[in-house]
């Protein structure tokens, strides 16, 4: 059977065809332009997913990657930073549309699944994936297989509570490691300490002029993620979405991380992801393995 993935971001919808052996046949990307609204988005999936069919004729799977996690209980999307996905049936809409089953997982669990199967985790037995974009997700793979928890929100890192009483977040709660080390948050510091509007590709380069964003930035990474490996314990942890592209996370950001484990022995690898934005995309194809 071949494989259809989509990948749901907040700019672009990627899909992508692959054969039994993972080999890619096609491999499209569009603009999502969520400013048109939920329906808009809904009409691009499903455009897309059919003008991949139509270039086999080999039956299909179809897996999509999403921001954000459907609710078990009522089947409707919650905690996406994508804001008109809030609330809404996308996966029953798209079978709806597409008269077939699909599967579908948050983009952090794509991730995941795809770093764990095919990249830089692979051969590791527990991996935590993380995702350090927009917003800031996480995913866990056992033995090859998701776990998503009885609520399906295990791996939620970006949600727990970093400093209580801190930053307001979209999801109504305070403090949350989102709103201190995704890159609009990194990017809205830099702001507040050097008065420069910066992207973060350009204050990276730049750090070492303003020690207070690093060294703060480095604190709550450190302590974020020793959270999650005094928790899990996990074989490797593997780091995506641009933040991800720090040079200094994988040496200081290591060791940040390693002072605040709850051990005098620590030796989990952090990793750059091998997959890059394509991570989740092929994770998406693996939902249906």
């Amino acid at each position: 059977m071949h494989k259809i993935g989509i990948d749901l971001g907040g700019t672009k919808i990627e899909g992508i065809l692959l054969d039994e052996k993972y080999n890619t046949i096609q491999r499209k990307r569009i603009e999502t332009h969520q400013e048109n609204g939920y329906d808009s988005i809904v009409k691009s999936i499903i455009s897309l997913i059919n003008e991949l069919k139509a270039k086999t004729g080999e039956e299909t799977s179809v897996g999509i990657c999403t921001p954000g996690v459907t609710d078990t209980n009522s089947g409707l999307i919650k905690n996406s930073n994508t804001h008109c996905l809030i609330g809404m049936p996308l996966k029953n809409d798209i079978e709806k549309a597409l008269g077939s089953q699909i599967v579908m997982e948050n983009d952090a669990n794509c991730f995941a699944l795809a770093e764990s199967l095919l990249g830089s985790a692979k051969g590791y037995d527990v991996v935590f994936g993380v995702i350090m974009g927009t917003g800031v997700g996480g995913g866990i793979v056992i033995n090859g297989t998701l776990h998503k928890g009885r609520t399906n929100i295990a791996g939620e890192w970006g949600h727990h509570t970093l400093h209580p009483n801190g930053n307001e977040c979209y999801c109504g709660k305070q403090g949350c490691v989102e709103t201190y080390i995704s890159g609009p948050a990194l990017e809205k510091r830099w702001l507040e300490i050097t008065g420069k509007k910066e992207p973060l590709q350009s204050i990276v380069p730049m750090a070492s002029a303003s020690a207070q964003w690093e060294e703060e930035f480095l604190e709550n990474f450190g302590t974020s993620l020793a959270n999650v490996i005094d928790i899990l314990d996990p074989d490797v942890i593997v780091l995506g979405g641009g933040v991800s592209n720090i040079p200094f996370l994988y040496d200081e950001g290591k060791k940040a991380v390693y002072d605040k484990v709850f051990s005098d022995s620590i030796a989990t690898p952090i990793l750059k992801n091998s997959l890059g934005d394509s991570a989740g995309v092929f994770g998406a194809c693996l939902l249906n393995s």
